[in-house]
């Protein structure tokens, strides 16, 4: 019997790939390049095993802006700025960070709108 991978963990190089797509929303799009812009969907390549979290770090890691609003660095937990969407449910609600990702997931990060 095959032991069972560990959440998180990157998966073996013998998986396929496949596609989970990461949407940003609103100011969002300033950290990843696009100002102006309303909404931009990125394509992100993931293994078998692959969360939220490795998708979210490998994601903001190509954008220095999206990394530091996006993760809290004392936690290493997302921050007070950014909601994660996951499949349509705020993040909590039915994934978590640790949340396995399969082919074709939505993961949208949305800027917190605060005040009045």
């Amino acid at each position: 019997m095959k032991p069972a991978a560990t959440p998180g963990a990157p998966a073996p190089a013998t998986a396929p790939e496949f596609t989970v797509i990461v949407e940003t929303i609103s100011y969002i799009n300033d950290m990843v390049d696009s100002p102006g812009a309303s909404q931009r969907e990125f394509a992100e390549s993931a293994r078998a095993g692959d969360t939220v979290r490795s998708v979210l770090r490998r994601f903001s890691a190509r954008f220095p802006r999206l990394q530091e609003a996006l993760w809290d660095p004392g936690t290493s937990e997302i921050g007070g700025h950014v909601e994660v969407i996951v499949n349509d449910a705020i993040l909590g609600m039915r994934h978590t960070l640790d949340s396995i990702v399969h082919d074709k997931d939505r993961i949208v990060l949305l800027g917190q709108y605060i005040g009045g």
